[in-house]
Formats: C-alpha cells, sequence, structure tokens
C-alpha cells in the first residue's frame, strides 16, 4: 500500500475502511485545459478549509478554481459559526475558490443554493442516495424513515472579486460517531457507494457544470435553470416552517417559494408573504 501524497504519520492506516484520498488522481481527473479546476491540494487536517483559502486568496496565492481538501478539520464552521467537527476521513471537507466576474455581484447569493444542488446532483449519480436541500444550504438524507443532515455549505467572500464556498459531507460516519441525534451520513443512508475519490469527483464535475450554467447566463436563476432545479429538489418548500431571524425575531409559516433573489417566501397565517434572506429555519410538523 502506498501513501496518496497525504502528509501525516502512519495512524491514517489505522481505519481500513476509511483510506485517504488520491490526491493525483484526483488532479488528474479533474484539472484540465479550459476547466473550472486549476489545482487540487489536499491536506490531513487543518483547523478550516475555508478559512485557508479565503487567507490564499487574499494574499494572492490562490487563482480561481483552486481546491482545498481536508482529510479531517478542526474548527470547520458552519452556517452562523456553528462548529463542524468528524473524525478523520470519514466524509468530505473541501473549499473552492470562485470569481464570476461576469455576474453581477447581486446575484452572487445564489452560490451556496447553485452549491447545494450540484453536490446533491453530484452525490444522486454517484453514491446512489436520494437527498434533499433545506433551505438555503443543509442536505438532507433519509435514515430509519428521518430526514436527517448529512451536509452543509457555508460561501465567503474573498476579496473585492471572489467568494469562497466550503462544503462539508458526512460519508462513512457511523450511528456511533453522530455528533447530534438529527445527524446522518450517505453510508448511513444506504449509499451504494462510499468510496471519497469518485464521491469528489461527481461532486466537483456537479459543480463545474453549475457553475458554467449560471456564469453563461450572467446569474440569471430562470435562464440558467437554477431556481427552478433547487425549488424542486427543496424540502422546504410546501412545510410549515419557523424562521429564527437576526433580532431575536421568530416567523412561523408556510415556506411557499424561493424567489429570484434566492430568499425564502414564507406565508403566514395573517395572509403575509415575507421573503426570508437570512435565518435558521426550523421544519415542523404540520399544525
Amino acid at each position: 500500500m502506498t501513501p496518496r501524497d497525504v502528509p501525516g504519520d502512519d495512524s491514517r492506516w489505522s481505519d481500513l475502511d476509511r483510506p485517504p484520498l488520491n490526491a493525483a488522481a484526483l488532479r488528474r481527473g479533474l484539472v484540465r485545459e479550459g476547466g473550472l479546476w486549476s489545482g487540487i491540494e489536499v491536506v490531513a487536517g487543518t483547523g478550516s478549509t475555508n478559512s485557508d483559502l479565503v487567507a490564499r486568496a487574499a494574499a494572492g496565492k490562490a487563482a480561481e478554481g483552486a481546491v482545498l481538501v481536508a482529510e479531517e478539520q478542526t474548527a470547520g464552521r458552519g452556517r452562523l459559526d456553528r462548529q463542524w467537527t468528524a473524525p478523520a476521513r470519514s466524509g468530505l471537507f473541501f473549499s473552492v475558490l470562485l470569481t464570476p466576474t461576469e455576474v453581477p455581484v447581486a446575484r452572487w447569493g445564489w452560490l451556496p443554493l447553485l452549491t447545494g444542488v450540484a453536490v446533491a446532483t453530484g452525490l444522486s449519480r454517484s453514491a446512489g442516495v436520494d437527498t434533499a436541500l433545506k433551505w438555503p444550504n443543509d442536505l438532507l438524507v433519509t435514515v430509519g424513515g428521518q430526514e436527517r443532515k448529512a451536509g452543509g455549505i457555508l460561501a465567503e467572500r474573498a476579496g473585492d472579486h471572489g467568494v469562497v464556498v466550503g462544503v462539508g459531507i458526512n460519508v462513512t460516519l457511523r450511528e456511533n460517531e453522530l455528533p447530534v441525534p438529527t445527524a446522518g451520513s450517505l453510508a448511513l443512508a444506504g449509499a451504494v457507494s462510499t468510496d471519497r475519490d469518485p464521491l469528489l469527483r461527481g461532486v466537483l464535475r456537479s459543480l463545474e457544470e453549475w457553475y458554467d450554467r449560471w456564469r453563461a447566463a450572467a446569474g440569471d436563476p430562470t435562464v440558467s435553470g437554477l431556481q427552478e432545479t433547487y425549488a424542486a429538489g427543496c424540502a422546504t418548500l410546501g412545510r410549515r416552517v419557523r424562521a429564527e431571524l437576526p433580532g431575536d425575531r421568530s416567523l412561523v409559516g408556510e415556506a411557499v417559494a424561493v424567489d429570484g433573489d434566492g430568499r425564502l417566501v414564507i406565508a403566514t397565517e395573517e395572509g403575509v408573504q415575507e421573503p426570508v434572506g437570512a435565518g435558521d429555519i426550523v421544519h415542523l410538523r404540520p399544525a
């Protein structure tokens, strides 16, 4: 067995169900002339791939299409600064740098939703598992008849011209390793494959397809088909939800649409339709 150009010690071989990623093979399969992905680096561990890539972009040390993958994150972050932790090599934890200069900045808010569509599409092809999206950017799988979160997406500005999008996906996380009972993984959802190399290739190829389509449409969510596709895969729509909003305000109602700005439109019992652009969404049981 040959180490796959991921630095570290022999402890990385201690879990034979979780081999390291093959960085050289990932580069051969994804980095090509005229393609989006300009470079792929795999590190044994880091605090946060998003923080690292934002810093590299700020220092002029990363080009569009740079992909940074960590076998383990010790300070991974989700939305609302929540921590994201998982055992080494149990998932896919990576960030990409995008510079969509052809797209008006006002439409950049679609990038995390676009990434959600791309991840769900890529995983359905490569893992054979049904996924759904919880607005704005959680990946849901079904385990034992219950919806569970198996992944999340976090987008951060990187200077004036870039966005770093981070993705975390639980792949082989076992029941006794779940951080909370509402978490899940592809393995627990019955994925036909948990080999992380083809899973990552599938997700990145899907992301390239959707990003190119969106960019060619100058970020128009209708022309690119993004708005329609996101809505079709969004488990939040048609549900009774509670939105926990900034300023300790909450809003309860039915999620009826995702508007042209990527906001969730909630119809309240008072008959008001209110778009929500930021906040935490809780799926409620039917009244």
